[in-house]
This record gives C-alpha cells, structure tokens and sequence, in this order.
C-alpha cells in the first residue's frame, strides 16, 4: 500500500491525502455499519479505521491533518448548535431543568473520577486524562477542545498522547453506558413495557394540542359583545376561526371583533382544558363541523418563509387585520400550537389560515409561502456564523488561577454562536435556515474529518501503547469515569426523582452524548420515548464537556 501511494504522490501529490481519506472513510463506514445484537458504533468506526490504517504507515502530512482535524470539528459542532439552537432555552425549563441537572451530575462525577484522582494519586500528564475523559465519555468535540487548550500551553505532546488515551478508552465508555442501562434494570427490577404504559398515561395528560369546537352561544349577557371581549376567547388561548348567525346556513369568518349574538355557532381551537372552560361561558357544544358547512370559508396551511414575518409575533403581523384571515394553528416541526397572539413566528412555521381563498392567497403572499426556500442552505450565514464562532472561541477569558487564559476554540465558539444564531432565526435580513438533510450531512463530513485524522495521527503507536501498563490503566481509569458517575445518576434519577426507565435510559444516553446508547434504549423499550430526554439534555451535556475539558487541562498545565 505504502508503495502504492509513492506512486500516486509521484504522478499527483495532491491526490494522495485525498486517497488516504477516502479510503479512511470507506473502511471507518464499513466498520460502523456492524451490528452486534441491533447496536453498530456508526461514525465512531471512522476513529477505528484511522488507528488500523495508521498502525499500517498511512498518514498524511501534519499541517493538513491538522487541518482536516479542526476544520471538521468546527463544521460539527456548528451544525449541531444550528439544529439544537430553537430548543435549547426550552429545555432548561420544567421538567427539562431536572433532567438537565441530572445529566451536569453525571458530566461533573466524570470529570471528578479523571481529573481529580488521576491528578493526585497517579500524577498522570494532563493529555492523557483528557483523552481519557472525553474517549470514557464518548464525547468527540471535548477531545479537541482539549487539545486546543493544551497547543495554546505549547505543550505538543500532551495534545498527542490525549488522542492515544481517547482511543483507549472510547471502545468500553460505548459498551459501559449499555451495561449500565441494562444494569438499573436488574437493579430495580424494572418492566420495560409497563414502564411504557405508564409513560404515555403521563404525557397524555399534559396534552397541550389543540383541539375543535363548535360552540353555540347561549348566554344572553353575550349578546352584542365582540369576540376578544368575551371572557376565555382570544388571548386567553381560544382561537374562533369560523362562525354561523343564527338562522343562517352560511358560515363565515370568524375574528377577534367579530359580534356574537345569541344562537350564533363558533369554531373554536384550543386545548380541552380550555375549550371546557369557554363552554361554560358561552353555551353547549353541538354535533356540527362548521368546516364542513356551506359558505364561501375556506382554509389552507401556509409557510412562512418571508424574512419580514421571521420573528414576529401573530399580532404584529395583523395578518387578520390586513388580509381579513383568521390563524388557527401553527405547526412546527412536530408541535401543532393554538395560535396566540404573543406567539413568534419561526422560519418554516406552518399557519392555517382560515378565510376566503382571494384573502387566504393574499396572506399567503406576504408570508412567503415558498416551499422552495424550505429546501435552500443559508451559506451565508453558515460561513458568517463560522467566523463569528472561531472569533469569538478565539477570545481569551481570565480566570483566576488559570496559568493561561481560557478560550472556548473551535469546539466551544462556534457551538455557542451556533446556539444562539438557531434561537435567533434571523440577523437582521439574513435568513438562518439549515434544511435538516444537509444538516445532517455536513455534521457527518465534519466529523468524519475529525475522528479520520484522530486515529491516522495516533495509529502508529495505538497497538503498543493499548497493550502496555499504560494503556491498561488508562482503559481501568475511563472504565470507572464512565460506570460510577452513570450507576449514581440512574439511582438518583430512579430512586429519588422518580423517573420513568424511558426517560432515566435517555438521560443517561444523552449525558454522555452517544448514539449508539441511544439506539439501545429505544431497541430495549421498543419505543422513541428516550429520545425526548437525549434531545432535552443533549445541548447542554455538550457545551459543558467542552468547557470542562478545557479548564480542567488549564488547571492542570
């Protein structure tokens, strides 16, 4: 092979490193595609075929590894914070704040097990513990932050020896979470399908999807009130989209001042709970879908896409002011919302409007309703965001202590702007939008490039260092980094916090930001359910790995 790529370096030189990669990435998809009782390692076989191919003498020059190696890891990270951006602040709220503070303990216990053991009793280098907690804890982006941190130091061969440990320990922080999931269940003596039932009883009773009702007004003192005045209608969470007078056959469009007089029947949206309460306000419910009903009413889901509506609340548009259309509901991505007021509008959100078709197609105009745009990539503002991240992981933060300043790099920069660039929606003209497939493809190109140059980098000396003294205790060291703080966690979530298996299984997978985890959980469980908790603690688990690698390395140097 070795002879093989003097050949080609003779007739291209630049054709080389291309070879090299590829052939990392074919055989890095290959190994990830194995399944071995429905679990495959998927893009984390890249970083095994880099050590196999490395350990054979392929390798590609340092600067452009290096290169490679960084590049990848900021397209990563920045692709994640893209996508996870909108839910982020969401997930910090209710329940999500509990399940956030679990998955800080379990990334905090970590670090503890590494950095303040390995520190003190065995005086380890400080690159081998952060290799050591980011391959004991699955976590890509903390390794290069890591290492970051260590070339800001001058200290080159900490930098090299965290990719051998990372390698070291990655193979049992995937296996250990798995033991551990299966572990609490043995332990509690938990019935995974019972576990399920009892799950969707929960989320069915905070069912918060609106819902129709047509509505007939019996109460006299409604007589000749508009309909924002009437107590549980408009902003109170209500919509009233559609109304018939009394006597008539026709419907029409129902508004905000629109007047009601008694036997007229109203459509209204809104959850039960409130839908319930309106009733009791306005009259009994009736057997009639006003939907269906004569008249000239129609309705028709638009898009908005127009940069102008893109952050807005429903009021500020005056969409039903401008138009003479009533928004009933919005859908975004999987929720379906009551369309209040106060509600602010994001890029690719789906309205129903409700009204006459000349009305609804002159609403649909103004917000955009362009299907096309769904599927085009703001580059844009993707290569401002990128700079914006590498600027800003490049600041140095004092910190007290610190021989040297800390700076987020190009793990944490980008992934904060990202975050923030996601909430945000819109910069002024500019669109942020990432259709969710390219997304996905540039988060695997980069990652691939990272993990392909980590194990061609650290190939050559993987085998001998994996088998020796070293590499043995390095692997018992990640063992118990990534078991104790999961076995704590899972008896606190379980015992104290009462969390349902499902939700403490997707915890406990995204805590250590894996999928192939995660794969288990919903394999084990035969449902998606963990994966509510995975996207909840997901962003958080991520930006903390990274700072704390980071300080940790600073503190140590």
């Amino acid at each position: 092979m070795k002879e093989f790529l003097d050949g080609i370096r003779q007739v291209s030189p630049h054709a080389e490193p291309i070879l090299v990669i590829s052939l990392t990435a074919i055989l890095g998809l290959l190994i990830g595609s194995i399944r071995i009782r429905g679990i495959k390692l998927g893009v984390a076989g890249m970083l095994f075929s880099g050590l196999l191919l490395g350990h054979f003498g392929l390798t590609l020059d340092p600067h452009l590894m290096s290169f490679l190696k960084e590049f990848g890891l900021a397209l990563f990270v920045f692709t994640v914070g893209l996508q996870l951006g909108p839910g982020f602040f969401n997930s910090l709220k209710k329940d999500g704040l509990k399940l956030n503070a679990l998955a800080v303990l379990i990334v905090l216990g970590g670090a503890a097990v590494v950095f303040v053991f390995g520190a003190l009793f065995l005086n380890w280098d400080p690159g081998v513990l952060a290799g050591v907690f980011s391959g004991a804890t699955t976590n890509t982006p903390s390794l290069g932050a890591a290492q970051q941190a260590m070339a800001g130091t001058g200290n080159a061969d900490s930098s090299s020896s965290a990719a051998m440990a990372y390698a070291v320990a990655y193979p049992f922080g995937v296996l250990g979470i798995i033991l551990v999931i299966v572990l609490i269940r043995v332990l509690f003596r938990i019935d995974p399908e019972q576990e399920l039932l009892e799950l969707k009883q929960q989320l069915s009773q905070g069912i918060r999807e609106p819902q129709r009702a047509s509505l007939r007004v019996e109460n006299p003192n409604l007589a000749g009130v508009a309909i924002r005045h009437v107590p549980g209608l408009g902003d109170d969470g209500v919509i009233v989209s559609r109304i018939r007078r009394r006597d008539e056959t026709q419907v029409g469009i129902a508004g905000a001042d629109t007047i009601l007089h008694p036997g007229d029947v109203i459509l209204a949206v809104g959850s039960p709970e409130q839908l319930e309460r309106a009733a009791l306000g306005i009259g009994a419910r009736v057997d009639e879908d006003l939907r269906k009903a004569p008249g000239s009413v129609t309705s028709k889901r638009v898009i908005v896409t127009h940069k102008d509506m893109i952050g807005k609340t429903i009021a500020a548009t005056r969409i039903s002011e401008r138009f003479g259309v009533t928004v009933s509901r919005v859908s975004r991505q999987d929720m379906i919302l009551t369309a209040m007021p106060d509600l602010k509008l994001q890029f690719g959100d789906m309205l129903n409007l409700v009204g006459g078709e000349a009305a609804i197609q002159q609403a649909a105009d103004a917000l955009g309703n362009s299907v096309h745009q769904l599927n085009e990539t703001s580059f844009a503002s993707i290569f401002i965001g990128i700079t914006v991240g590498i600027l800003f992981g490049l600041y140095p933060w004092h910190l007290p202590g610190m021989p040297v300043p800390l700076r987020l790099g190009l793990a944490g920069g980008p992934l904060i702007i990202a975050i923030l660039m996601g909430r945000l929606g819109r910069i002024g003209p500019l669109v942020i939008h990432m259709p969710i497939n390219a997304n996905t493809a540039f988060r695997e190109l980069g990652i691939i490039f990272f993990l392909a140059c980590v194990g061609l980098g650290a190939g050559g000396k993987f085998v001998e260092t994996a088998f020796s003294t070293a590499g043995l205790q390095w692997m018992l060291l990640g063992a118990a980094a990534t078991t104790l703080p999961l076995l704590l966690a899972g008896f606190v979530g379980r015992k104290f916090m009462k969390l349902n298996y499902l939700t403490l299984s997707g915890v406990l997978a995204g805590s250590m930001t894996d999928p192939p985890a995660l794969a288990f959980s919903t394999k084990l469980t035969h449902s998606d359910y963990p994966s509510l908790a995975y996207a909840n603690v997901y962003p958080l688990t991520m930006l903390l790995r990274i700072l704390v690698a980071q300080v940790a390395v600073l503190w140590l140097c």
